[in-house]
């Protein structure tokens, strides 16, 4: 019998691209390090790589796995084209987790990328959002087909990034994979997973990864939950401990927990009861940073067992202070009586705490929002606020009411990153508007509220200067780099060649002199502000009574405390709110009193 020789092995290549969006000036938004790894390539990446142990194409087909972060990454479309044809011609392109303001970006890396030959498939929430809430589909998502991209709603779990492999590696990419109306469970699901190399083109030893999705509010702003649902879908317990334990065999132990609202996970107690035997019980070092609402804190045990379960920052959707705003956007679980309280909880596990913050709502006007910072800043014991434009994203709810109603829709979605002012507003012009966004950081950011921030920080257990550093870190995206915190990194990388197509390539003798002067100018400044606030740092730890400070904001509102508090006074519905802590006040007292008898 003659001998059979194996079949000839072949490879398949997968570059999973995350990519950035476009800053004012036309630039990718790119850093030497970026600050925080996408959830959504980690969960790629980890469902590609179970497709390539599954060997979902066949025994003699290899899967190899690359991928990109373009906030850290040069993406050069013609040396991956080079790569796949090298490799006799099989292959995809995923370009995933694409928001709405990364669309753009992504749509131009495609053109690129099929005029080579390379197949290109698309997801994330632009295309889901709006597949799930608009009548049809809008141009940008036609134009990604007219020129052969695929794309890809709803989310890849329980075989379906199978299919679109296996299609892709026949050849026979489908225009459309919708599977928005089926939500798979996550329990067992692949993990997500970045190998450290990738890690380490961020701040080194911070990772993301979902413990659950889904939230069951109803908040007219969000996509998520016209993506991804309202009801919580989690991973196990088990689940969470093996993402956590293979990225701490490589080095990695910070991590970001990316669910919308953690609070509102089915399982949070089950996870965390498992983070703490592994921290108390094994010794293992791991830290947190989460996302949770405002009435976390009336979960019993939810604060104390994040903080012995490695929470250490926990992001807050605050969104304002006026009760009429929270109502319009059907922010109905926001009560602002109980901001107080509920900022307290986390301090006293040491926290640190960042909230979220909307400007343009029906009500504001540029007098309003700095008068409203203020009273923040004077009453409530926040550390961070991160201001974001009131923006009609594709798969909101506000987004689907305003296109439907012909409302001017700014139609360049790199605006769509929260910003930028992109609608009209009753109250404010466009330039007034705009002037709000920035005023709002000027009116927060002052170095005089900075120490306030940081007393608060020493008096309540927390270092000053890792206070002092976050501070630093959100003053210096805003007034050095002109871009939100969120997407900071650290040293602002610019190619020359990769602007926006439609804007000039710049003369490198003019680039590169500007380029550079920036940084060591921009630098200077950042430095300027580090030494400013590390002067206030020493004179604080410095302070033998340290611990004793105390101001309006650290004190907790009690019955007697609503008519000095300005927050209850500002207009009817904040006094409502306010007679609501009297009456509580009140009953807690008749309780306390009948309890005594």
């Amino acid at each position: 019998m003659p001998h059979e020789s194996p079949p000839e092995r072949r490879v398949f290549r997968l570059y999973l691209i995350k990519p950035s969006h476009y800053d004012d000036d036309g630039y990718v938004i790119q850093w030497l390090r970026s600050a925080i790894p996408s959830n959504t390539l980690a969960a790629l990446h980890g469902l590609a790589a179970d497709c390539r142990d599954r060997r979902v194409l066949g025994d003699d087909v290899d899967i190899e796995i690359t991928a990109y972060d373009e906030t850290n990454t040069r993406i050069r479309p013609e040396r991956i084209a080079s790569a796949i044809v090298a490799g006799g011609g099989l292959g995809l392109v995923g370009i995933v987790g694409v928001q709405s303001n990364q669309f753009p970006r992504a749509l131009d890396l495609a053109r690129r990328l099929r005029a080579l030959g390379v197949q290109v498939c698309i997801g994330g929430f632009h295309v889901s959002g709006c597949l799930a809430m608009l009548p049809g589909m809008p141009d940008d998502l036609k134009q990604a087909q007219a020129i052969g991209v695929s794309l890809f709603a709803g989310e890849a779990e329980e075989g379906r990034l199978d299919a679109v492999l296996r299609d892709a590696a026949a050849g026979e990419l489908r225009p459309l994979y919708n599977h928005l109306q089926e939500l798979p469970s996550l329990a067992g699901a692949p993990p997500p997973i970045l190998p450290a190399e990738q890690v380490k083109r961020t701040g080194g030893r911070l990772t993301s990864f979902d413990a659950g999705r889904g939230c069951p509010f109803e908040c007219s702003f969000c996509t998520i939950i016209n993506v991804q649902g309202r009801k919580s879908r989690a991973r196990t317990p088990e689940d969470v401990e093996g993402i956590i334990r293979r990225n701490l065999a490589q080095g990695i132990d910070h991590f970001f927990i990316t669910d919308d609202n953690l609070a509102r996970n089915r399982n949070w107690e089950a996870i965390f009861d498992r983070l703490i035997d592994m921290r108390e019980r094994e010794g293992l070092f791991f830290r947190f940073v989460i996302q949770v609402d405002t009435l976390c804190h009336r979960i019993p045990n939810f604060i104390e067992k994040a903080a012995r379960a490695g929470v250490t920052r926990v992001f807050l959707g605050l969104e304002n202070i006026n009760p009429d705003s929270l109502k319009s956007a059907k922010k109905r679980q926001n009560r602002i009586a109980e901001y107080r309280e509920m900022l307290l909880a986390w301090k006293a596990q040491r926290c640190f705490t960042y909230a979220g913050y909307i400007l343009g709502f029906p009500n504001d006007t540029p007098e309003t929002i700095v008068r409203d910072i203020r009273i923040i800043q004077r009453e409530l014991p926040l550390d961070l606020l991160e201001f974001f434009c009131l923006t009609p994203l594709p798969g909101s709810e506000d987004h689907k009411r305003l296109h439907n109603g012909g409302t001017w829709l700014d139609p360049d979605m790199n605006k769509y990153d929260l910003e930028h002012v992109v609608t009209t507003h009753a109250g404010m012009t466009h330039a007034e508007w705009e002037g709000a966004y920035r005023l709002a950081w000027e009116t927060y950011y002052t170095p005089e509220h900075m120490e306030t921030v940081m007393r608060r920080a020493a008096a309540t257990g927390i270092s000053p200067g890792k206070m002092m550093f976050l501070l630093v870190w959100f003053w210096g995206f805003v007034f050095v780099e002109k871009l939100h915190p969120l997407e900071g990194g650290y040293l602002r990388r610019k190619v020359r060649t990769d602007r926006r197509p439609g804007l000039p390539i710049e003369p490198a003798l003019l680039f590169w002199p500007k380029y550079l002067g920036g940084l060591v100018a921009k630098h200077a400044r950042i430095a300027g502000m580090v030494w400013r606030m590390a002067r206030v740092r020493r004179a604080i730890k410095a302070d033998p009574n340290r611990r004793a400070y105390m101001d309006t904001a650290l004190t907790p509102v009690g019955a007697g405390d609503v008519d000095e508090l300005e927050m209850f006074q500002v207009t009817e519905s904040a006094r409502q709110a306010g007679d609501k802590v009297r009456r509580d006040a009140a009953r807690a007292a008749a309780r306390a009193g009948a309890a005594a008898e």
